[in-house]
C-alpha cells in the first residue's frame, strides 16, 4: 500500500481516541510506519535525503522501544504493508503532521498517567516524536532545495 495512504489510516486511528492502550497502539503504529517510510527513503529514496532518512529510521526505532509493543496480528501492522512511496513529498508532509498527533497524543495520556512507568515512557516517546518529526522537516527542506529554479542572469 502507498505510504500516503498508511498515514491517512494512521492518522485517523490516532485521533479516533480510545483508551491509553488504543492510544499507545495507535502511537506504535505511526512510530512504525515512520521507521519503515525512512528506511524506504535511506535506500531508494532521493540521494540528498538518504542521510536524514537513515535517522528517521533510528529516531522512529527508538520511539517504538520506549514504549511495549503491541499484541498485534502481522496483517495489522501498517508498516509492514508499505509497498510504495510514489510521491516522497506528500508522504514527507503526512508524516510529519502524523508526528505532530503523535505528540499531542502522548502529551494527553502522560498528562492522565496514574504511574510514572507510563508517563516516562510517553516523555520518551514524545522526544522520540519530535526528533523524528524534525528529520521529517529537514528532509522536506532538502527536497525544497533541490527543487528551487535559480534565476537565469
Amino acid at each position: 500500500m502507498d505510504a500516503v495512504r498508511l498515514i491517512l489510516t494512521s492518522r485517523r486511528a490516532l485521533s479516533g481516541g480510545g483508551d491509553v492502550p488504543e492510544i499507545l497502539t495507535e502511537v506504535w503504529q505511526a512510530q512504525a510506519l515512520a521507521q519503515a517510510i525512512g528506511s524506504r527513503l535511506a535506500v531508494s529514496g532521493p540521494p540528498e535525503l538518504r542521510g536524514e532518512a537513515l535517522g528517521l529510521t533510528e529516531l522512529a526505532g527508538r520511539g517504538c522501544g520506549v514504549l511495549d509493543a503491541p499484541a498485534l496480528d502481522p496483517g495489522d501492522l501498517r508498516a509492514a504493508q508499505l509497498t510504495a512511496l510514489d510521491d516522497a513529498r506528500q508522504a514527507l508532509l503526512d508524516l510529519g503532521g502524523l508526528l505532530g498527533e503523535v505528540g499531542i497524543a502522548l502529551v494527553g495520556v502522560a498528562s492522565a498517567a496514574d504511574d510514572e512507568r507510563t508517563y516516562w515512557q510517553c516523555m520518551e516517546a514524545i522526544d522520540a516524536a519530535d526528533e523524528s518529526r524534525d528529520r521529517v522537516l529537514e528532509m522536506l527542506r532538502k527536497l525544497a532545495d533541490r527543487d528551487q529554479v535559480l534565476p537565469e542572469r
